[in-house]
């Protein structure tokens, strides 16, 4: 038998290939649809509700295939004529508003524009792409193990759903330019070579995230909604990103309670508020169970800012001991009607870098308290 193994096609494959590159711009448009939406979607009360199991439709403008469009104006276009760099090609001298915009009811056609679904499973890889925990470090006794894996090998035997199609070519052609004749022909075994990979275990370091939230009386509709929606996304993130992250919960109003996961999301609200409570009851946490040579440590506090003021001066003096012992402090302060907060004017003396605040006055802006709390450093807390 001698017809070779292999045989190369010299066809013009980006014909065959025009149903995959239309899905691939397909994908794109999504996304950029996606990055452009996402602090509205963050706050998509319909996806928080159904925790994280909804399909959301996002607007996308359509896309026009290339086709022939007579000039019936004779005009001259890009590339043709005695025009130099800078020419002005066209200039709208109408005034007039365009298709769609200005008062009354336009004649002009508009853009064709489609709703696109999109599942939460495709919002978290744009929203988590630049999410990560802050300051992690190594910590003796670590336990946690990430494993990966990385082609960094070429082999001459291998799986064939492995064959390295550039190096199997090059190899044919090296054999043949040989034998002098430079051409492809006649792939044989000899020429096949495969990418091989290796397992790489890293060392993750240990983490908790204490999450803590205010659940006093003057956490309103707005202000629970936004906490629950901030959290929400937090526990999404660290789940998705790191394998063994604990996550501590603590409510508190006068009085401060660790509490289950779903406690946490459905608590009710009511009495007055004393952070310090939460402080405190995390501090003790952090001390009997997560101590600091072994953990990196995350607190992140939610509140209205609505806190007894006889309390500010312990609630800073509670921060500084949790300062000491974490990687970083997140006080986010939920203030739609932009009032002033006694504790937020404490906090803003504080000048320890580990300390993070954000103020959110609408939903959109949870996502952007996401990447202040959770960016490796203050240049990405845009």
């Amino acid at each position: 038998m001698n017809e070779p193994l292999f045989s190369i096609s010299k066809e013009d494959w980006s014909l065959h290939r025009k149903g995959y590159e239309d899905q691939m711009r397909h994908k794109q448009k999504v996304r950029e649809a996606i990055k452009k939406n996402l602090p509205d979607l963050v706050s998509e009360e319909s996806i928080i509700l159904s925790n994280g199991k909804e399909i959301v439709k996002i607007p996308i403008r359509s896309l026009d295939e290339y086709r022939f469009r007579y000039n019936y104006n004779k005009q001259k276009l890009v590339g043709q004529g005695k025009g130099k760099v800078g020419d002005v090609l066209g200039r709208d001298d109408s005034g007039q508003p365009g298709p769609g915009k200005g008062d009354g009811a336009g004649d002009q056609p508009g853009v064709d524009i489609y709703e696109a679904e999109v599942t939460v499973e495709e919002i978290e890889q744009m929203l988590f792409a630049d999410l990560e925990l802050p300051n992690l470090k190594n910590k003796p006794n670590q336990k946690m193990i990430v494993e990966d894996i990385r082609f960094n090998d070429v082999r001459k035997k291998g799986l064939m759903g492995n064959i390295d199609k550039k190096r199997t070519i090059l190899e044919n052609l090296k054999r043949n330019s040989l034998n002098g004749k430079a051409m492809i022909k006649n792939i044989s075994i000899d020429d096949l070579r495969f990418k091989t990979w290796e397992e790489i275990i890293k060392p993750h370091s240990q983490a908790v995230v204490i999450a803590m939230m205010d659940t006093s009386g003057s956490m309103g509709m707005f202000e629970k909604y936004v906490a629950r929606t901030f959290f929400f996304w937090m526990v999404r993130f660290l789940r998705t990103k790191y394998e063994h992250v604990e996550i501590v919960f603590i409510a508190h109003h006068t009085e401060a309670k660790e509490v289950t996961e779903e406690e946490f999301f459905t608590r009710g609200e009511s009495g007055g508020t004393i952070c310090s409570s939460a402080y405190r009851k995390a501090l003790e946490i952090i001390d009997s169970r997560y101590p600091p040579d072994r953990f990196n440590i995350y607190p992140v506090h939610f509140s209205d800012g609505d806190n007894l003021t006889s309390d500010n001066e312990r609630s800073l003096n509670a921060v500084k001991e949790l300062l000491k012992r974490s990687n970083m402090f997140g006080y986010g302060e939920i203030n739609s009607y932009n009032r002033h907060s006694t504790l937020m004017s404490v906090f803003k003396n504080i000048k320890d870098e580990k300390f993070r605040s954000a103020v959110i006055r609408e939903k959109s802006e949870v996502y952007q308290a996401l990447r202040t709390f959770f960016s490796k450093n203050e240049a990405n807390q845009d």
